[in-house]
């Protein structure tokens, strides 16, 4: 393993799966969120330029730190190198083995 550990977190946002990669990953002192750092994205120096990757990097620029729901996290894995980033698009009504999280809501008094 290297010595600074690279985490993809994979995670459902508004009907789209991101999977990013970072170098620091905790539990938020806001409760329900996980506090996601230090982004890591493929070099710039590649010839061919994957729309995706472009889109998650222009998303995330200047972000320092994310918040994350903990209920849209699907995975987080530890890796030994970062990977390329993708955004994967779920269309309403298509069959997906992706479902979210249960929430339990509480019932009104």
């Amino acid at each position: 393993m290297a010595s600074t550990p690279i985490y993809k977190v994979v995670f459902y946002n508004q009907n789209q799966v991101f999977e990013v990669f970072a170098r620091a990953i905790f539990q938020s002192e806001m409760y329900g969120f996980i506090e996601v750092e230090e982004f890591v994205f493929g070099e710039r120096s590649q010839l061919v330029v994957d729309p995706s990757e472009e889109r998650l990097k222009n998303e995330f620029a200047g972000v320092t730190r994310s918040y994350i729901p903990a209920h849209s996290i699907i995975r987080i894995d530890e890796v030994e190198s970062e990977g390329a980033v993708k955004v994967i698009d779920l269309k309403p009504g298509e069959k997906s083995n992706m479902v979210p999280f249960p929430v339990m809501n509480p019932k009104p008094e």
